[in-house]
């Protein structure tokens, strides 16, 4: 007969039953071994009896499986994976080609195909390693906040960055927002809309970015908070720094997935400018938090409802400042010359200070003790970029694109040449420096005979 290859459970099921044979142990002691019922294993008995031990290996082996995908799917899916989802990792691969294609596959099958034909690699090859940290308990208690500067359009569109919002306790998506570049206007912007849909955390946590912190703890202004740091304590919402990027690896990991698997969703749908993109978020934001959200530890939500009118709002999510009026109801904004209108109550302003309310949409609000005062401004096409303006990196694709709009709305303007008083030019003349009294003597003498007078004596 040759050889049969058997399994250890089955030779394991020929030592006992061969024992039952020889009388050495009982049908039930036998099945309390094999795990077995003693049905069973007077099934398995008999036919070792009859047919002996080759009897009792597998059937199927050697047989096609009953599960076995169809000749060819393996070449047709590969085809397929190589032509559009080259850079998708199985699992997105896989739910394409059944939503797109109809072609039913599992994630692992097509993961050891992708694997064989060196169309992705494996977990342990692309393994890191980072510091674990506890979620929070609750929903709302901690919600981590960044920034991604990406080309989340590839060649259809230029680098913009995308605000995301996801909450430590669920791994939940709460806000996503495209927006030119990570400034406090874009942060404001994506936090109203966070408040509307959510209401009000109970801290966000963020980088050391200097939108959300002061650098210098002795500035002289600002009292110690920036301008979303104020909004947010007005709010009532504390804002937190990590110290490092392992510390917020939520919104980090979290972002790296984004520019994955959003970045290819929008290339499938045709997704083009921020506009189209951000009306596609919510639909994204649903499925993805369908898929990959977690359960809470405590399912108490510790977000507190807004509780405020929208006019209110506003004032808290501008720019606010102070500025000091002149002698000429005068005051200076963004390098802006703004005149008060003579009023009853702007004539007592002259050596005070001004509150400054800027808002997104580009309002510019001037206002004493809340009441707003109507004002005028000179040159107020004066350019915002000066002459080797400090940049943040952050902000530096966003200062470019403006700059590319000035150059293209208008001409050079040649500065003049300025005079340099400080720069020394020689006349090659020595100074004489102080008459000695022989020289105002001979002076005086000189003008004696010049007049007629004769010699004078000398006193």
């Amino acid at each position: 007969m040759g050889w049969v290859l058997m399994s250890e459970r089955e030779l394991r099921r020929i030592e006992v039953l061969s024992r039952v044979v020889e009388g050495r142990l009982s049908v039930a002691h036998a099945a309390e071994v094999l795990g077995l019922s003693p049905r069973q294993v007077q099934r398995l008995l008999r036919v070792f009896r009859e047919d002996g031990a080759p009897a009792l290996r597998h059937k199927a082996r050697g047989r096609p499986s009953n599960h076995r995908l169809r000749a060819g799917v393996r070449d047709l899916a590969l085809a397929l994976v190589r032509e559009s989802y080259a850079d998708f990792g199985p699992t997105l691969a896989a739910e394409k080609l059944a939503e797109r294609h109809g072609l039913e596959v599992s994630r692992e099958t097509l993961r050891k195909w992708m694997a064989e034909d060196g169309l992705w690699l494996s977990r342990t090859q692309r393994r890191q390693f980072h510091q674990p940290r506890l979620r929070r308990e609750r929903l709302g208690e901690l919600v981590q906040i960044d920034g991604s500067e990406h080309r989340w359009f590839e060649d259809r569109a230029p680098p913009c960055t995308l605000l995301v919002f996801i909450d430590d306790a669920t791994s939940r998506l709460m806000q996503m927002r495209f927006v030119p570049s990570e400034s406090t206007f874009s942060y404001f912007e994506a936090l109203e809309g966070y408040l509307h849909e959510h209401g009000r955390p109970v801290a966000f946590y963020s980088d050391k970015h200097s939108i959300f912190r002061v650098a210098k703890e002795d500035a002289r202004s600002g009292h110690g908070m920036t301008q979303f740091g104020r909004a947010l304590a007005e709010l009532n919402i504390e804002i937190l720094c990590a110290n490092s990027s392992q510390a917020k690896g939520r919104v980090e990991r979290a972002n790296r997935t984004l520019q994955d698997r959003l970045v290819k969703e929008m290339r499938l749908e045709g997704i083009r400018d921020m506009e189209d993109g951000n009306a596609f978020l919510p639909g994204f934001l649903a499925r993805h938090n369908g898929r990959f959200a977690r359960v809470p530890a405590r399912s108490d939500d510790l977000h507190r409802p807004l509780d405020l009118p929208p006019e209110r709002l506003w004032d808290i999510l501008c720019w606010r400042d102070q500025r000091y009026v002149g002698q000429q109801l005068t005051l200076t904004y963004e390098r802006k010359r703004i005149m008060l209108e003579a009023t009853e109550v702007t004539r007592g302003l002259v050596g005070r200070h001004v509150d400054t309310y800027a808002f997104p949409d580009g309002r510019l609000d001037v206002r004493w003790r809340g009441l707003s005062l109507p004002y005028r401004v000179f040159d107020p096409d004066q350019q915002r970029v000066t002459h080797a303006a400090i940049t943040e990196n952050k902000r530096l694709s966003a200062v470019l694109e403006a700059i590319k709009e000035m150059q293209e709305a208008q001409p050079p303007k040649i500065p003049a040449a300025g005079k340099q008083r400080t720069r020394y030019q020689p006349t090659g003349q020595r100074s004489p420096g102080p008459r000695s009294f022989l020289d105002k003597r001979a002076a005086r003498k000189a003008d004696k005979t010049a007049r007629g007078t004769g010699p004078v004596s000398d006193p």
